[in-house]
C-alpha cells in the first residue's frame, strides 16, 4: 500500500537513495523520510554549508541517519560529469534516485545563461538531470533502480516551442520554469518507454509533483524573490512540507507501473493527500518526448558530454 505519511514507508535498510536538491524544502523532507526508513541517502548539493546544515537537521530527529554529501551544480555540466565519474569509480550502488533540484527566478526579468551557455532553468531543472541520469544509467540498470522525476503542476499550463526552446525571444521566469519542468516530465515518459522496450524491467521510471508549496517552506533564495501576493496565496493553498514530500516518496517506494505519476488529490492538484493520477496530457506527447531526447543528446554532445542511446 502506498505511504500516506512518511512513517508508512517500507523498510529501506540496505538501500541507497540519491536525492538532488536535498539541502532544503521538499528535497530535505524526502531525504529525512528516506533516512528514517533506513536508507543511506546521498545528498548532492551546490552549497556545502547548506548541505551540512541539512544533515544536522535530519540527524536532530534521526540520530543514526546514514547520510553523505556530494558536490553537484546542475548548472555546470563539468560538475555533473564529476559526480557521475566519482560514483562510477567507487561502484556506488543507487537503488532510488529523485531528480528534485530546481530553480525558479521569480521576479527577475533577466534571462540568465549558465557557464555552458544554456538558459538557467532549462539546464538546472532539465538538462543537468538528463545528463546525470543518462550518465548513471549503467549503474542504475544493474541495481534495478527506481528513478523519479519531480515535476510541477505548472506542467499543465506549459508547452514546448521548438523555434524558441530556451526562450531567447519571449522570456519570462515562470514560463521558463514551467517549460523546464515539462521537459523533465517528457524525459520521464521517454525514458520509461525506452526502458520498457529493453525488457527485463532493469529500471522503473515514475514522476511526481508536490503541488503548491508555501513560499515560507522553499529555498531562501527563491523565497526572497517571491512577490508578497504570491507568498500569501501559496500560504493559503499550499501543502505543508511533510505532505508535499509524499508524492515523491510514494513514487520512489510504491509498487507502480512504468511511467506512473503521483500528485496531490485536491482540486487542480494544488494540495491534498497524494495518489496515483494520469500524467498531464502534454507530458505524454510521444513525438515531443522523442524529439526532446534527441535535442538533449545533441546539446550535450556539443558541450562535450555525449548521450546514451537505449535500444
Amino acid at each position: 500500500m502506498p505511504a500516506t505519511t512518511s512513517a508508512d514507508l517500507p523498510g529501506l535498510a540496505g538501500r541507497t537513495a540519491l536525492v538532488t536538491g536535498a539541502s532544503d524544502g521538499v528535497g530535505l523532507e524526502v531525504a529525512r523520510a528516506l533516512a528514517a526508513a533506513g536508507a543511506h541517502v546521498i545528498m548532492p548539493v551546490r552549497n556545502r554549508d547548506k548541505g551540512t546544515r541539512a544533515i544536522e537537521s535530519i540527524r536532530g530527529g534521526v540520530p543514526d541517519a546514514s547520510l553523505e554529501l556530494r558536490d553537484l551544480d546542475l548548472a555546470r555540466l563539468d560538475s555533473v560529469r564529476a559526480l557521475v565519474a566519482g560514483l562510477a569509480a567507487e561502484h556506488t550502488p543507487i537503488h532510488l534516485l529523485l531528480a528534485n533540484a530546481g530553480v525558479v527566478l521569480l521576479g527577475d526579468r533577466r534571462r540568465h545563461l549558465t557557464a555552458d551557455g544554456f538558459e538557467l532553468h532549462f539546464q538546472t531543472n532539465f538538462l543537468g538531470h538528463f545528463a546525470l541520469i543518462i550518465g548513471l544509467l549503467p549503474a542504475l540498470r544493474t541495481e534495478r533502480s527506481r528513478i523519479v522525476m519531480q515535476t510541477s503542476v505548472a506542467v499543465a499550463f506549459s508547452r514546448l516551442d521548438w523555434s524558441d526552446l530556451q526562450l531567447e525571444r519571449r522570456y519570462a521566469a515562470l514560463r521558463a520554469y514551467a517549460r523546464s519542468k515539462l521537459a523533465l516530465a517528457l524525459f520521464c515518459a521517454e525514458l520509461a518507454r525506452r526502458s520498457a522496450v529493453t525488457g527485463g524491467a532493469a529500471v522503473t521510471v515514475a514522476q511526481s509533483h508536490p503541488g503548491v508549496v508555501p513560499a515560507t517552506a522553499i529555498a531562501p533564495d527563491i523565497r526572497r524573490r517571491t512577490p508578497p501576493p504570491v507568498a500569501r496565496l501559496t500560504a493559503r493553498l499550499g501543502n505543508p512540507l511533510p505532505l508535499a514530500a509524499l508524492p515523491a516518496l510514494q513514487a520512489l517506494t510504491a509498487d507502480a507501473d512504468e511511467g506512473a505519476f503521483f500528485a496531490p488529490s485536491g482540486m487542480l492538484q494544488l494540495a491534498g493527500a497524494p495518489r496515483a493520477r494520469h500524467p498531464f496530457h502534454r507530458a505524454m506527447n510521444k513525438q515531443d518526448a522523442e524529439r526532446l531526447w534527441r535535442v538533449a543528446e545533441d546539446l550535450l554532445q556539443q558541450s562535450g558530454r555525449g548521450g546514451v542511446r537505449l535500444q
